[in-house]
């Protein structure tokens, strides 16, 4: 590829991750009009769902996604994934129900769990030779970017127009990357070998999947001692042990068990999900809290994630001018993440809504520090054949973490909630705020353990000098035109 084709390359892989994180965080500030225009009885209810569909099924496609980059080549999984999510993003328009909508959202799951883990495969590749760089930094402005405009268009289109278009407004942007990326990439497969570990990828799908209904359904709908809680335990173990069995023994695993014995690989993809869980559920239910409890509009709430990506762009700007090792930066991230959310947690039902925003702001700083810099961390540290593995195994972490945390925090939302209102569910807490809002504080002081554990981990974070770029190596590889190089 010339240097003309790789920069445009760059831009759609830019555009892309704008898509994924514009696309998450859209749902975010108009998901309360949405299910409450679905099912007005018991919409709100279901918000764990709707958020986990999506992340549950991008988790589950995440580790197939390294493989299929590994063996077809990134360009034409980029394509697929793209034209995936644009369909689930159409038949999302169209649902006419809570149960429609949840299924749809888990087919554009399916496609979206590639936009940005595959995309940034194909910024690896697309590096020049010699560029040592990662893709964090500008990435990370424009998924700041993302996560300022996403929540605004949501909620502008949730209050003043047709929620449907926070789907249909994909279509636009993903048809000029799947174009582009059409003309211009041209990138190498690294594998000879044609196998695809769908075993693999089934085998952990199911412990997501069982594991996301404990975490959701435990301790609300089921007892935890019940039969259903325990037998689903008792299948995410099962399939936990099958998959780590099957990957020592599968000639081409989906997460490679090597990646696991390389000490600062393993410990990124430890911290990305607690980081997955702490990020998703707090920007969830910030906007249920703000919603339900404050009587906010969808359109006032979206404004509030603009805050968190000021504290981002804010970050970004001032940690530009000084020179810090990897370590340094993610500890620094973590640790200020953790001091926001233990601010966060000691929200009252009257705390000044400015507050609240300067809290939002304090967070950005420290996610700021986050982003991008654990996929530096593992594309520095593993092997040059296992690339795509290993960049969507750290996504899968986040997207798993992101799973659960969705699901666990709407249980534990809806636990201290019932408990402090004598039964009230989430949909009808707005007449009791207090109780609300002590369950929202619940969901901030468990996220900011989590941030504090991912601080003490980050200590301990050993990296390596970054590898050349791909596209630099001497053996001969097949290219997605069909040449060799």
């Amino acid at each position: 590829m010339s240097r003309v084709e790789r920069g445009i390359g760059m831009i759609l892989c830019l555009l892309t991750i704008v898509l994924a994180i514009l696309d998450q965080n859209i749902v975010s500030a108009a998901i309360v009009p949405i299910v409450r225009d679905l099912d007005p009885l018991h919409g709100v209810d279901h918000v764990a769902w709707l958020v986990a569909a999506f992340t549950l099924a991008a988790t589950v496609a995440l580790p197939l996604y390294g493989r299929l980059c590994d063996v077809w080549g990134p360009a034409r999984v980029f394509v697929g994934t793209v034209l995936l999510f644009l369909l689930g993003s159409v038949l999302c328009g169209t649902a006419q129900t809570m149960g429609q909508l949840i299924a749809f959202r888990a087919v554009q799951g399916l496609g979206a769990g590639g936009l940005m883990s595959v995309s940034m495969v194909v910024m690896a590749h697309l590096r020049e030779p010699g560029d040592r760089s990662g893709p964090s930094g500008v990435a990370g402005l424009v998924g700041g970017f993302g996560m300022a405009i996403g929540p605004l268009i949501g909620g502008w289109f949730a209050d003043h127009g047709d929620w449907r278009w926070i789907f249909y407004v994909n279509v636009p942007l993903g048809a000029l990357i799947v174009t582009g990326a059409l003309i211009v990439l041209r990138l190498p497969r690294h594998g000879a070998s044609t196998h695809v570990d769908l075993l693999g990828a089934g085998l952990v799908g199911g412990f997501a999947a069982a594991l996301l209904l404990v975490c959701d359904w435990g301790g609300d709908r089921y007892p935890w001692s019940s039969a259903v809680i325990l037998g689903l335990a008792a299948v995410a173990v099962a399939c936990l042990v099958a998959f780590l069995w099957w990957q020592r023994r599968s000639p081409d695993p989906v997460l490679p068990p090597g990646l696991f014995r390389i000490p600062a690989v393993r410990d990124s993809f430890v911290i990305q999900a607690l980081v997955g869980v702490a990020l998703v559920g707090v920007m969830v239910y910030l906007m249920v809290y703000l919603q339900v409890g404050r009587g906010i509009s969808a359109g006032a709430a979206g404004t509030y994630p603009a805050f968190l990506a000021a504290g981002i762009a804010l970050s970004g700007i001032a940690f530009a001018r000084f020179t810090t090792s990897l370590r340094t930066t993610l500890v620094i991230g973590t640790s200020c993440a953790a001091l926001a959310l233990g601010a966060l947690a000691l929200t009252r039902a009257d705390t000044s809504l400015w507050l609240i925003r300067a809290e939002l702001t304090l967070l950005g700083i420290g996610f700021g520090q986050l982003l991008g810099k654990l996929i530096v961390a593992v594309q520095r540290n593993a092997p040059r054949h296992q690339l795509g593995a290993a960049t969507t195994g750290i996504r899968f972490f986040q997207s798993l973490g992101g799973a659960i945390g969705a699901a666990a925090f709407g249980s534990l939302l809806a636990t201290v909630v019932a408990a402090r209102s004598g039964g009230l569910t989430v949909a009808g807490a707005a007449a009791a705020p207090e109780a609300l809002t002590a369950g929202v504080d619940t969901v901030f002081g468990v996220a900011a353990v989590l941030m504090a554990l991912a601080a003490l981990l980050a200590t301990r974070l050993r990296s390596a000098e970054p590898a050349p770029a791909p596209a630099t190596e001497p053996q001969t590889v097949a290219t997605e035109s069909g040449q060799s190089r």
